[in-house]
């Protein structure tokens, strides 16, 4: 049997789903799987365990337009897939396992594309299923009857290889990091809108003070759209911090996280990633909901002021901002306490 999985395409959603792809693979441990997904994400799932294929929708070049949409049709068509379990939501996700003949088409009946779908699942309303959006994908699994029940799994976890851990060892210090010093990861964007970040000068304030208390390296990430993020923050360190933003990739980030001591961050696909690896997290949460996208890990601490107006889930915030703009750098430094001194015992 040869299956092919349409992956979702923002990072954190697809370490989300991480919990149906191993489901699948545990129904199914004897087929072909291929996972169709943005260059980004099959990084991310890259050496997972999980599919047998990755397949790149390269819709920035090869794949873009009508003609590129057409073009990966034909490939996925001579693929000859038995298949498609589609866990994006677009009407795309659903037009190219129509064009690409695969005789069944599994996903949710949403967006228009009910009628190219050969098994059309009806979306779960909001009482029928855990909020946390890990079930949302777990259910389109049990509808489609690929899974008898919802699986509570407390932990999603990436496997990072020992060689790869060396690697980014050796990368970080070639960057600027101590060999023996404790590291805090710095991840002040998300890709999905400012509405989500804490402002930069209180990711400023709080380096300097976790820097100050223990002797800590600083490590900024952060893609290209969020240089002028991460350039604000280190305008105001009274250390320089290693900067690496720009200079990674989404396939970097688990072997570098799992070579650092902590996360804080916002509500972002980094965030998730630092907690599949294994790594502390402190995440701020602004206009979006913790019980939808937490990380999936006992290793993390929520911090959130909730005004009148939380969660709105905007992309970009109409007034004041100030679900984020009440969140101190007292609140984020207590929460980063427990997990520091967790790791100074680890390490002592």
């Amino acid at each position: 049997m040869k299956i092919l999985i349409r992956a979702t395409n923002w990072v954190g959603d697809a370490i989300m789903a991480v919990p149906a792809l191993r489901a699948v693979r545990r129904r199914f441990p004897e087929a072909e799987i291929a996972i169709l997904a943005r260059p980004y994400v099959a990084d991310v799932y890259r050496d997972q365990g999980i599919c047998n294929q990755l397949i790149a929708d390269d819709s920035r070049s090869k794949h873009s337009g009508i003609l590129g949409r057409e073009r990966l049709s034909a490939e996925l068509r001579a693929m000859s897939f038995d298949a498609a379990l589609l866990l994006q939501n677009a009407f795309d996700a659903a037009w190219l396992a129509w064009r690409a003949k695969i005789p069944e088409r599994i996903g949710y009946a949403r967006d228009g594309r009910g009628f190219l779908l050969t098994r059309p699942v009806a979306v779960p309303k909001s009482n029928e299923i855990p909020p946390h959006e890990r079930f949302y994908y777990l259910e389109l699994l049990r509808r489609a009857g690929w899974i008898d029940a919802l699986l509570d799994e407390p932990l999603i976890t990436l496997y990072v290889s020992e060689q790869n851990r060396r690697r980014a060892a050796e990368f970080l210090v070639a960057s600027g990091a101590r060999r023996d010093a404790l590291r805090i990861a710095i991840g002040a964007g998300a890709s999905y809108g400012s509405a989500k970040c804490w402002p930069p000068s209180r990711f400023a304030e709080l380096a300097n003070r976790l820097q100050a208390q223990t002797d800590a390296d600083v490590i900024l990430f952060g893609t290209s759209s969020e240089a002028a993020v991460t350039r604000a923050i280190s305008s105001e360190l009274h250390r320089p911090a290693i900067d690496l933003t720009e200079k990674t990739a989404i396939g970097d980030l688990p072997p570098l996280f799992s070579q650092c001591h902590l996360f804080v961050g916002n509500d972002s696909g980094a965030m998730h990633v630092a907690a599949a690896v294994g790594l502390p997290v402190v995440a701020v949460f602004g206009p979006t909901d913790p019980q939808g996208t937490a990380p999936v890990t006992p290793r993390s601490t929520i911090v959130q002021q909730k005004p009148y107006c939380s969660p709105c889930f905007l992309r970009h915030c109409p007034t004041d901002h100030r679900c984020m703009r009440s969140i101190t750098s007292d609140m984020v430094e207590e929460a980063t306490r427990p997990w520091l001194h967790a790791a100074e015992v680890e390490r002592a």
